[in-house]
């Protein structure tokens, strides 16, 4: 497996006002539509990679997200702990039935680990 770049996230502290910016700016397509509410990305374009926006915990600055697709969540997690990264989001399935967990890694970057299902 490649483990290629599938999503991305934007963690704002005004995710609506974020959300209807990138949507006016690039012409993207903004929906909540599903088991979280969450500010679903769809950039309309095949060779593009959809995203979303999620809001930040109160008092913390934005940032963007990478989402890297992993065959198996739980022994990308155990060799990334073993490499120096944190686990700082553990292995969650959303009600859509995709997984993802979040890591820190040993220079301080978050970065993403997720299983799509093929919809």
């Amino acid at each position: 497996m490649s483990n290629p770049v599938v999503r991305w996230q934007v963690i704002s502290s005004q995710p609506d006002a974020a959300a209807s910016f990138f949507a006016k700016l690039f012409g993207w397509t903004v929906s909540q539509d599903n088991g979280m509410g969450y500010r679903e990305i769809r950039t309309g374009d095949a060779k593009g990679i959809d995203g979303g926006i999620w809001p930040a915990p109160p008092g913390q600055a934005g940032f963007t997200q990478l989402f890297v697709d992993v065959a198996d969540i739980d022994a990308c997690l155990a060799q990334a702990v073993g490499l120096g990264a944190q686990v700082i989001m553990p292995k969650a399935v959303l009600p859509d039935g995709d997984a993802m967990a979040v890591l820190l890694d040993p220079t301080g970057l978050t970065i993403g680990v997720c299983t799509l299902v093929k919809r």
